[in-house]
């Protein structure tokens, strides 16, 4: 089988990552594409993230209409720093004669050597770069290239949906309407557990 790992806060999730994750499951063929919502990021301030059950709940609604598309929860029930490594040696463990893809940003593309045991990473996935904005692709194959002799790394062609949660959180701040930048679930989540409101 190949089976994409899709790791990110999804703070919440919106159609940006679902595009992206659908656009992915194609474009590599896929037969299972996995989001992993991140525990304790070592990258970011978790102060404005929901619980991670709320952002396991949202990701479920969200992959509701996609049979290809499913939820692990790893990260979230680890006591420590969500580490891609880990996250990349469990994948490992559970599918062990399998294909593994993870899916990283543009953005992360460009720090990758900075991540912790980037090497090992390399050695164990094919990284598979998605867009962030348009028009990028030739600054990421040239970016790709310096990394390939570390292991296989594919920049995916699809065309980004530019949506940012930190633009949303903001939007569901200002009462405005989210119907397209979230799935309709998802909205309803938000809305009934009143998430995302500073009181």
């Amino acid at each position: 089988m190949r089976i994409g790992i899709y790791g990110g806060s999804f703070n919440p999730v919106h159609n940006g990552h679902i595009n992206l994750a659908v656009s992915a499951v194609s474009e590599l063929k896929l037969d299972k594409l996995y989001f992993v919502p991140s525990g304790i990021s070592p990258h970011r301030s978790s102060a404005e993230y929901v619980s991670g059950d709320d952002r396991l709940e949202m990701l479920k609604l969200a992959c509701i209409a996609s049979e290809k598309l499913d939820v692990c929860d790893y990260e979230i029930r680890q006591n420590r720093k969500s580490y891609t490594i880990y996250t990349v040696e469990e994948f490992r463990r559970r599918f062990p004669h399998d294909e593994l893809f993870l899916l990283v940003g543009s953005d992360m593309l460009m720090i990758f050597e900075t991540w912790n045991q980037f090497e090992d990473i390399l050695k164990a996935v094919t990284l598979a770069v998605v867009s962030r904005k348009s028009g990028d692709i030739a600054e990421l194959e040239k970016k790709a290239e310096t990394l390939r002799k570390y292991g296989d790394i594919i920049v995916c062609s699809a065309e980004p949906l530019e949506i940012s949660s930190t633009e949303i959180r903001k939007k569901i701040e200002k009462n405005e309407k989210l119907s397209c930048y979230l799935d309709e679930n998802v909205v309803q989540y938000i809305t009934s557990n009143k998430l995302y409101k500073k009181w």
